[in-house]
């Protein structure tokens, strides 16, 4: 594919490697969500899904950085341990589970989540649970990573009904979802997916994803708390209505 990119092919991969880093930059997520409305036109999902996951990966590296003296390890490791043992079972997954009907559930899910907070958004935080909950939280996070490539959306979510500032919801969704990346890539190494192919894109995208993830990560330094839950929350249905459209057209 790489040598036969057209000009029309290569604006769309640097287009939405671009949006990608400026919203991963903004908000802490949204590379799939963004990106692969641009790059499915273009090329085989199969290469698209792990394009997704190196440029989060690139896209994340200096946010992730510049929030390293506010993350509060107590506070992130009863996710991400949990989530490192869920992962493998959302592997082994693959091959007796549909996912695109999980898909469409988690999206239902996201939509009918982010739906409510817009409308009510005065609702009290959930208090209850402890770090067991927040373990519950990320184990499903990690299945969801390995069987569909969502690992963060359940700590977004859980971040929100924890009434968490935007800092401290980022210092544990962020982090989370690129340990996560991480597993996804060493599987990539192992399985064979982490072909040449994929790093010459990766490397075409680095300097549009990198650029816009620095300015992202400017303008998420301006934007006012409860502003900033609400683009949460839109990206969050955003994201869950392209999972049910997407089961639908199926």
């Amino acid at each position: 594919m790489f040598e036969s990119l057209s000009l029309e092919a290569l604006g769309f991969v640097l287009a939405g490697a671009t949006l990608a880093g400026f919203v991963n930059g903004l908000a802490g997520f949204g590379t799939a969500l963004t990106a692969l409305g641009f790059w499915l036109h273009v090329m085989d999902p199969l290469l698209a899904g792990p394009l997704v996951v190196t440029t989060s990966l690139m896209s994340g590296a200096e946010p992730l950085y510049r929030l390293r003296r506010t993350i509060v390890p107590s506070r992130l490791l009863p996710f991400v341990l949990p989530g490192i043992l869920g992962v493998p079972l959302g592997v082994l997954g693959l091959t007796h589970v549909d996912p695109e009907p999980l898909r469409g559930l988690v999206g239902a899910f996201l939509m009918l989540y982010a739906g409510v907070m817009l409308v009510l958004p005065g609702l009290p935080a959930v208090a209850w649970g402890g770090r067991g909950a927040d373990g519950a939280v990320g184990f499903a996070g990690g299945i969801l990573g390995g069987l569909i490539g969502m690992s963060g959306a359940l700590p977004t979510v859980w971040a929100g009904l924890r009434g968490w500032t935007k800092n401290d919801g980022r210092c544990v969704y962020q982090p989370f979802s690129m340990v996560i990346f991480v597993l996804a890539l060493v599987g990539y190494a192992l399985g064979g997916v982490l072909t040449w192919e994929l790093i010459k894109l990766t490397l075409i995208c680095l300097p549009c994803t990198l650029l816009a993830s620095r300015l992202g990560l400017h303008c998420y330094g301006r934007i006012h708390e409860r502003h900033f839950t609400q683009l949460i929350l839109v990206l969050l249905m955003a994201s869950g209505l392209l999972l049910v459209v997407q089961l639908l057209l199926r």
